[in-house]
């Protein structure tokens, strides 16, 4: 019985019933059958996840992307990205991978991000003789850049769960979210170059161009150093960040670029709440669930368990990133996040690996699986926008999956990737 919970959600997942539903449902499910706990409990314990500080970070956050779409922003960044390699073979598939880069430090939802990137660039690749599946493979694996690097959402949960420094988090996902990048791009221009896409400038942006290409974005791109700075230098906590971008993405947008109009805020008002509402909504259910691990002892048992298999740290961090690649493809990368980081935490400090490493490896891990079938939502974001099957986006994207995946085993196998540069800015723990 005290499994039964897990199996309804098991079930209702399978059913497509909505994430948070699902979960709220087989929290309750416990809740009826468990004795001595009252009704009450269920809707006590899902309000009581919303009462955290750090949360806020993520409605301030998702308020300030969607300023910025209002405000230009997201415009004049794919014009300094296009800049900067559409000269390159690929050019508009290369210029879609830096601005996923550039909107890291701005929407910090990668399903934003991919919505996004197939409205704007999609229909503009089709049209410029890029095949549609793989229009739709760059648009979706170019997502996964989104979260890692600041101030990505995923980051943000994961650090209020395992109690690590957002901050810390923030910076260690700089040089991953680089790497993912690079690593990209890479597979844009093997293919590009064997399909014949052309460039989409004729030479390279001469210094003066690429100068006031820069200029045009300075305003965006300021607000990913106001971000860091602030943070680096104890200004604001993670939190107070989201509210500080909030307000210096409006000035920007009103001041700055002059689009920003007060007219828009009720359609940015109305964005904000339902895609906060998404993510709350998960957590409120997983928080009446968690209380049930918590009460079954299942994250202890379920340490006890991956530490029965193998206590060697690298194992045992090779072994849960096959488990998360496996249940990020059944269950959206929020939920699983939030589920899973109690339970995994436990056993991977026990054998001595980092928190901080290990977080930024599995929101990488999960990410990934958004965009793999069956359940991926990134992937079924952009093919919906594009109009695309599911079967064309997977011929194209194969290549896209092999180097995320080799990416995600440098992160495991090579932990300064991702500690060093918070140990060198903010000093080692």
């Amino acid at each position: 019985m005290e499994l039964m919970p897990i199996l309804v959600m098991l079930g209702l997942f399978a059913l497509n019933v909505p994430i948070a539903l699902a979960i709220a449902m087989a929290a309750l499910s416990f809740f009826l059958t468990a004795g001595g706990l009252p009704i009450s409990s269920f809707v006590q314990k899902m309000a009581a996840s919303t009462e955290s500080f750090p949360l806020l970070a993520v409605p301030f956050f998702i308020f300030a992307g969607t300023i910025m779409n209002h405000a230009g922003i997201t415009r004049r960044l794919l014009g300094f990205a296009d800049a900067l390699v559409g000269h390159t073979v690929g050019g508009l598939a290369q210029a879609n991978v830096v601005l996923s880069a550039l909107m890291g430090g701005l929407s910090a939802s990668a399903n934003a991000d991919a919505a996004m990137q197939a409205k704007m660039l999609g229909s503009e690749m089709v049209r410029r003789g890029y095949s549609s599946g793989f229009t739709a493979a760059v648009c979706t694996c170019s997502s996964v850049i989104t979260p890692i690097i600041p101030p990505g959402i995923g980051l943000i949960l994961y650090g209020f769960l395992s109690d690590v420094s957002v901050g810390r988090l923030f910076i260690a996902g700089i040089v991953p979210g680089m790497l993912i990048t690079l690593s990209l791009m890479v597979v844009v221009r093997l293919r590009a170059r064997s399909r014949d896409y052309k460039p989409t400038r004729e030479r390279a942006a001469t210094p003066r161009e690429l100068g006031e290409a820069f200029v045009e974005a300075l305003g965006a791109l300021s607000i990913i150093a106001f971000i860091l700075i602030g943070i680096r230098q104890g200004i604001f906590t993670p939190t107070e960040a989201g509210a500080m971008t909030v307000v210096y993405a409006t000035l920007i947008g009103f001041f700055w670029h002059r689009e920003l109009k007060l007219s828009a805020f009720p359609q940015i008002i109305r964005e904000t709440v339902l895609a906060t509402a998404v993510v709350m909504l998960i957590i409120c259910a997983a928080g009446a669930f968690g209380f049930y691990m918590t009460w079954e002892q299942i994250p202890s048992r379920g340490a006890d368990l991956l530490l029965g298999v193998t206590q060697n740290p690298l194992a045992l961090l090779l072994l849960i990133n096959v488990l998360l690649l496996a249940i990020g493809m059944l269950i959206e990368g929020t939920a699983a996040l939030i589920l899973l980081t109690p339970i995994l935490v436990p056993a991977i400090t026990q054998v001595g690996i980092d928190p901080l490493h290990f977080g930024i490896v599995m929101v990488v891990n999960l990410t990934v699986g958004g965009i793999t079938p069956p359940v991926g939502t990134l992937m079924f974001t952009s093919c919906s926008i594009l109009g695309v099957s599911v079967g064309e986006y997977m011929r194209e994207a194969w290549p896209f999956f092999t180097m995320l995946f080799l990416v995600l085993l440098l992160l495991v196998l090579a932990p300064v990737l991702v500690t060093f540069l918070p140990d060198l800015l903010m000093g080692a723990v």
